[in-house]
């Protein structure tokens, strides 16, 4: 089943955006972990919307409502399952789009895939709201990581054109690690911050939205995890990442800047750090084979912009086989990437606890 994932941690997610709840099972957690649910509550404000005149002013309390798996504040090593209730929707906005296909969105795919039983509203279970309950998931599994002294960190890389430095080139310290997590945009060069928000609200004064890239470490984690082929780290996280709505492509490293420079470039020299082997770069991104080589694990993923927007554009009616323009109303993103770190980050913990367990 598509909403299904995982060989050791498994989760299962549900749930739509307009209905009463989302969710997610996760199973193969060690009992007896003690879950910090202040931590987990500071990662679902992070990903949650109405904060700011950034995002979209639809307000969910984002509160995960835990159901089984967790008794006197651990794991119980059974499945661990938790709904968060969707209270502020205004499913009204939507009535006209059971039949007008939204460029950009799953309305077209999702209603051939499941032959027109599919819940429109919001985009029903194609919506980005479902990653509320991957982030509670995400939330544990760091804290699981945190404990074997693995911290995962992100960075908002660029906003349209707007670029910031990189993990690749920057020691990644813990004042940032420490920081990251209580900025509304989270960066390297705090001097690019203005020009990122200017961008964010003239897409918005324009009634169109805008995309960026966002990066993301695992600092800490040993060499060996991972393995060759199918279960090599980047296909388990590229897997996961693009199991992330919006998100359109992924380079580990320097991924596609490789192509253009030579192999002495591209090779990480290797020394000695006492008994450690390290390299002096970091362009392949912590990863060799498929395996961790004890560098951090350094990887970008692609946001495009917010497939909803007020400007009028060319699509179809299903139902009466006409063309047709749409104007969308309702309260949506016009940049999504400041919201989609603490998603990353959920995917990359959730990834990188299945492969150390394996």
């Amino acid at each position: 089943m598509s909403g299904m994932w995982g060989n050791k941690i498994k989760i299962s997610i549900f749930g739509e955006s307009h209905g009463n709840a989302i969710g997610i099972n996760i199973d193969g957690l060690e009992p007896g972990f003690e879950i910090d649910l202040d931590k987990v509550s500071a990662e679902m404000k992070r990903r949650a919307p109405g904060r700011n005149n950034l995002s979209t002013p639809r307000k969910e309390d984002d509160e995960p409502e835990i159901l089984s798996g967790f008794f006197e504040g651990k794991t119980t090593g059974t499945p661990l399952c938790a709904i968060i209730r969707n209270n502020n929707t205004k499913s009204k906005d939507y009535g006209k789009l059971k039949d007008i296909m939204r460029p950009g969105h799953a309305d077209y795919t999702g209603k051939i895939r499941y032959n027109g039983f599919n819940d429109y509203r919001g985009g029903g279970h194609f919506s980005g709201r479902i990653t509320a309950p991957l982030v509670f998931a995400g939330a544990i599994c760091k804290q699981i990581l945190e404990a074997k002294g693995i911290k995962i960190v992100s960075h908002i890389k660029s906003i349209g054109t707007i670029e910031d430095k990189s993990f690749l080139d920057e020691e990644i310290t813990e004042e940032f690690i420490n920081s990251y997590m209580s900025k509304e945009l989270p960066l390297i060069d705090e001097s690019k911050e203005e020009a990122m928000r200017k961008e964010i609200l003239l897409a918005k004064e324009e009634l169109d939205s805008i995309g960026g890239t966002v990066e993301c470490a695992v600092v800490g984690i040993e060499p060996g995890i991972g393995n060759p082929f199918f279960d090599s780290v980047e296909s388990t996280l590229a897997h996961l990442m693009f199991s992330i709505p919006a998100v359109k492509g992924i380079e580990f490293g320097r991924g596609f800047e490789l192509t253009q420079i030579r192999g002495s470039q591209a090779n990480d020299s290797m020394y000695f750090s006492g008994e450690k082997v390290l390299t002096k770069t970091n362009n392949n991104g912590g990863i060799l084979g498929g395996i961790t080589n004890g560098m951090p694990v350094i990887f970008k993923v692609a946001i495009k912009p917010t497939s909803s927007i007020l400007k009028s554009q060319n699509t179809v009616n299903i139902n009466t086989g006409e063309e047709t323009v749409l104007e969308v109303n309702g309260r949506h993103d016009p940049c999504i990437v400041q919201r989609a770190l603490p998603v990353i980050e959920a995917a990359t913990a959730i990834g990188i606890l299945d492969l150390i367990e394996n």
